[in-house]
């Protein structure tokens, strides 16, 4: 897979993140996929971004800087949304917050197969004070 080829691969599976398509997910994301070191597979992976929704209705991943570097992509994602109670074990009830996710991926026959995550809690810790 080329640089270009990943980088557009990489943007479809956001789209469906955005569009909460779980029902095709499978097709961008390995049914063995690792997060932060766990495999947690893909009904693991499913779940735990519906539950992101949940608690996020309006939440939308926005692509700020993506590098890609087959057989890996290097993204910093963009979140502008209003969480309906606690994120990241902080009280947000309702308040709308800004923050940032670095995150590397590694991707296997066309699919997510690792996903390594750093979220910037300490901004949204910061906007609640």
């Amino acid at each position: 897979m080329n640089k270009q080829t990943l980088s557009d691969t990489y943007s479809a599976y956001i789209d469906c993140l955005n569009r909460q398509d779980w029902a095709n997910l499978g097709q961008s994301v390995d049914e063995n996929v690792h997060y932060n070191g766990e495999r947690i597979g893909l009904s693991g992976y499913r779940a735990m971004l519906e539950r992101d929704f949940r608690q996020i209705p309006d939440l939308r991943f926005v692509i700020d800087r993506l590098i890609a570097d087959p057989p890996h992509i290097a993204a910093r994602l963009c979140f502008d949304c209003t969480p309906v109670g606690e994120l990241f074990d902080l009280p947000v009830n309702g308040r709308r917050v800004v923050f940032s996710e670095n995150v590397f991926y590694e991707f296997k026959d066309g699919k997510v197969c690792d996903v390594w995550s750093v979220i910037d809690k300490a901004a949204v810790a910061a906007q609640l004070t």
